[in-house]
């Protein structure tokens, strides 16, 4: 069955217009629920099976978000068992693991609504299915268009669902009879229930989705392949929004930034992205891709992220490590910048900092360290803050100095300690086995391949505590995690980023 329904305006005083109501419920009730769940509910499936919906949208769509929104089984388990460790969670949205999340969802708009007439069970559970999608759509207009998704397992109930949704409260006409061609408009096939703002919106994209659906698209495909699948949530940005989003720039603020060559040059290069969400062994992770060619100046080819990090104190708070590519700062910043800066620092830019960084550098944070001394410290004594790298000693000492206070250095052959204190430079240029660890380790699975890699652990010493000491609530909301670990890496001309949450 294949039909397109109008939804139209009505009037009301004094309440707003029906129109906006309307919108609200239909795209909320059945739209913006991703909306809502993608932030709070991006715990679900990580292994999705089955159609997807991207094969109800046309290869020209710009932007992709999509949800499974009642994922069952071990991964279901798996998201509530880790959410339920979060006070807040567990006390503000109760859910258990044998809840319809979709019914949770649904619950939630109905309450903002005021609509106590629909009905879960009668309205949309006989036809609301487990995934759904928000899209922004080249439909060759002006601007893209905005689209919903949802899967339908009995189109005949879904006409009657969304129709309920369209008439709660009231009538939908503007008081004649006549529908307000204005209004937005579904259209449930093959299926699908695909709403948009209007009928054109709605027929140009199943038009254009019969011709080439999304799910054939090349650098889709090729997008969400590099991000390694199966997710409880994906996102798509086509290479197509980078000039969107240069024709916004200019429209926002001018063609002094549009027409700035790095940021064109960043938009240039861009050829697309997908990320995906998924939960694991106590963890969230999301993992990103896309196409540019910044990252490979920066990084070059090289896995050099975790050298340095992995030696690190074993009881390091907080860490980053970088492996640069020879030359990458003046690579990344042009002429102007860097005069400008070498003006600012007394340093001689980009030379300095790249001696200064050499071929791997690693900022470290130690577990002891104390806000009040890091605040009060004249000389930075006693403050566990420092650098560790790998290049010229020699080089690299010669511009430590030039620094000054507080800044000084320690080397042992090519590996070099910075910091205002002394016995944590000692620390850092021994090899603490920060690597060998198991919270570092599950935080951080891909340090062995990254050219960068950020590690927290946020039960090292007590500096989260000292933070949150004035907020209970925030502090019990705290309490599960355990660590954060990012890794970023390149294959030719394709970033690679994992960020990795994990709890207690």
């Amino acid at each position: 069955m294949s039909s397109a329904e109008y939804l139209e305006s009505g009037r009301g005083e004094p309440q707003p217009p029906r129109g906006r109501r309307t919108v609200w419920l239909v795209g909320g009730a059945v739209g913006v629920l991703a909306v809502v769940g993608a932030g709070a509910w991006a715990a679900w499936s990580f292994f999705s099976t089955g159609p997807q919906p991207a094969e109800a949208l046309p290869a020209s769509t710009i932007v992709y978000a999509s949800i499974d929104l009642d994922p069952g089984g071990a991964q279901k388990i798996e998201a509530l068992r880790t959410l339920r460790e979060f006070p807040s969670f567990k006390d503000d949205v109760g859910l258990e693991t044998d809840d319809d999340v979709r019914e949770w969802l649904f619950d939630q708009v109905k309450d903002s609504s005021g609509c106590d007439d629909l009905d879960y069970g009668d309205d949309v559970e006989p036809w609301l299915g487990d995934r759904m999608a928000l899209a922004a759509v080249d439909t060759g207009e002006d601007g893209p268009a905005g689209v919903v998704v949802v899967q339908v397992s009995d189109e005949d109930a879904a006409e009657k669902g969304l129709t309920a949704l369209r008439d709660c409260g009231g009538t939908a006409t503007d008081g004649g009879g006549d529908s307000d061609s204005s209004s937005p408009a579904w259209s449930v096939h093959d299926g699908w229930a695909v709403l948009g703002e209007t009928q054109d919106v709605v027929d140009r994209v199943t038009s254009d989705t019969a011709d080439a659906p999304l799910s054939d698209d090349a650098d889709f495909q090729h997008w969400t392949d590099e991000t390694g699948g199966g997710g409880i949530a994906t996102l798509y940005v086509a290479r197509s929004a980078a000039d969107l989003a240069q024709d916004e720039l200019g429209g926002l603020v001018g063609s002094a930034v549009s027409d700035d060559p790095t940021t064109s040059d960043a938009l240039d290069s861009f050829r697309g992205m997908a990320a995906t969400l998924r939960f694991s062994d106590g963890s969230l992770e999301l993992e990103m891709a896309g196409g540019s060619s910044d990252a490979a100046d920066v990084f070059g080819d090289g896995r050099a992220g975790d050298d340095l990090v992995a030696t690190l104190p074993s009881d390091t708070a907080a860490a980053v490590g970088v492996g640069l590519a020879d030359g990458w700062l003046g690579d990344l910043v042009d002429d102007d910048t860097l005069a400008e800066l070498s003006d600012f620092t007394g340093l001689d830019l980009p030379s300095d900092v790249e001696t200064l960084t050499g071929r791997s550098v690693a900022l470290a944070v130690g577990a002891d360290l104390d806000p009040d001394t890091l605040e009060n410290s004249e000389d930075g004594t006693g403050v566990p803050v420092g650098l560790k790298v790998e290049g010229d000693a020699e080089a690299i000492g010669k511009i430590v100095d030039r620094l000054g206070p507080p800044f000084d250095s320690d080397s042992d052959g090519d590996v070099v300690a910075v910091g205002p204190d002394a016995d944590y430079r000692q620390e850092l240029l021994d090899d603490g086995g920060l690597g060998k660890t198991n919270v570092y380790q599950r935080a951080v699975p891909d340090s062995g391949d990254a050219a960068m890699v950020v590690f927290v652990d946020f039960d090292a010493g007590t500096w989260l505590d000292q933070l949150v000491a004035d907020d209970d609530e925030l502090a019990a909301d705290l309490e599960p995690l355990q660590a954060l670990g990012i890794s970023a890496w390149t294959d030719e001309d394709t970033t690679h980023v994992v960020m990795r949450v994990t709890t207690d």
